[in-house]
């Protein structure tokens, strides 16, 4: 049984002064509207309602907490992108985001989603290089990969892991498919990490 099917909700807050005590590790998941956020979330944890999937972008408005157990939790954060919602509700979205990112002692990892057909958008770069400048270590996961064939799979990773130099920081680049569990493994690993469930030493990278 994966330790990750032990994830519950735990709460949903507007903003970090109602998300309970700042201590133990946290891992976020960030995206673009539709980027697949929920779905991996779900795939990840075994549970197909853990986080809710809409088909309409901006679904998650406020940030959800999800615990592994009393030192573990997932964070899911509110889209980014062009959610058709007020402007309004846009920047305070955006200000619970960054609020978050700056703030929030105990985040150790930042799982960045976007979909491997369209990856690194402006917000995408800025969220990676946000993480990279505090120093905190990101997996930036390409979403959807069973949407292409085998070899353009390949290629677009491939393109994504050179692009990701740039940012000159901690920035690992894998495929993923929530439908078909592409890149399970990887990110697990990652996770297992950052959760310190295993050892940098124990790690094998590929």
């Amino acid at each position: 049984m994966s330790r990750y099917s032990q994830a519950h909700f735990v709460l949903s807050a507007p903003d970090i002064r109602h998300l309970g005590r700042d201590a133990g590790t946290e891992i976020a998941f960030a995206g673009r509207s539709n980027a697949g956020k929920s779905s991996a979330l779900n795939r990840l944890t075994r549970q197909k309602n853990l986080a809710r999937t809409s088909k309409t972008p901006g679904r998650t408005q406020l940030i959800n907490v999800f615990e592994l157990d009393e030192q573990r939790r997932l964070i899911d954060l509110p889209g980014y992108g062009f959610a058709k919602v007020p402007e309004q509700v846009k920047l305070k979205w955006q200000r619970s985001l960054t609020e978050y990112l700056n703030y929030r002692e105990s985040l150790k990892g930042i799982v960045v989603l976007m979909d491997i057909r369209h990856p690194f958008k402006d917000l995408d770069q800025q969220v990676i290089q946000w993480a990279v400048d505090s120093e905190i270590p990101v997996l930036a996961l390409l979403t959807k990969a069973d949407k292409l064939k085998s070899g353009k799979r390949k290629a677009q990773l491939l393109m994504a892991r050179e692009a990701a130099i740039a940012f000159n920081g901690d920035v690992t680049v894998h495929a993923f498919s929530a439908l078909t569990g592409i890149g399970m493994n990887e990110v697990e690993q990652i996770m297992d990490q950052w959760f310190g469930y295993i050892s940098n030493q124990e790690s094998t990278s590929d």
